[in-house]
């Protein structure tokens, strides 16, 4: 008995110490990306770029925004996904209980991620063309209101999914909170 419990206590300091590299990796990849499209995607659309493109400018910097957005939202998908299989996999393996606060923010995130990328970013996408090919001038000009009000809710989702995201960073890289059970109790509870 002594040396099965000396062989897991080796076995879960570098499980619990992978599992928690890869929650915080996992959280700063996805917190690294919301932060770009919030200050690095807006110089897609300078002044300089569409003067460079030419007379199709605005349109072609709207599609190239399109194409990152859609892998943006592909990442956080990911991310989401790799979130919940760590808090799923630091419960089962390391017996850390799953704390609430922790599955709330996550859902919370992946509900903001689904959001944006299922429902938000195609009626943006049908907008943008609507703004720029719509069939006549005052079916434009109502699609380009219309398109500014939608990003800037957009935008408020991405802030508030950096806020989220800081939370949630903070929250999985603090030192571990002692375990509810330990690895003993736990292998009686599983039989």
């Amino acid at each position: 008995m002594a040396v099965e419990l000396s062989a897991r206590s080796r076995y879960a300091g570098p499980v619990t110490a992978f599992l928690r590299y890869l929650g915080i990796l996992n959280a700063a990849v996805w917190l690294g990306a919301s932060v770009f499209l919030i200050l690095g995607l807006p110089a897609i659309f300078s002044d300089e770029l569409k003067a460079k493109i030419g007379p199709g400018g605005p349109v072609v910097v709207g599609w190239a925004a399109q194409m990152v957005l859609a892998r943006f939202f592909i990442l956080q998908y990911w991310c989401g996904a790799i979130g919940l299989a760590h808090l799923t996999l630091e419960w089962l393996c390391c017996g850390k209980p799953l704390w609430q606060r922790n599955l709330g923010i996550l859902a919370l995130l992946m509900g903001l991620a689904l959001a944006g990328g299922l429902w938000m970013q195609p009626k943006l996408n049908d907008l943008h063309h609507l703004k720029y090919y719509g069939t006549t001038q005052p079916v434009r000009e109502e699609a380009g209101r219309a398109f500014n009000v939608w990003h800037g809710v957009s935008e408020c989702g991405n802030l508030a999914a950096v806020g989220g995201l800081l939370i949630y960073l903070w929250r999985i890289s603090r030192p571990g909170e002692h375990a509810r059970f330990g690895m003993m109790n736990l292998d009686k509870i599983r039989g």
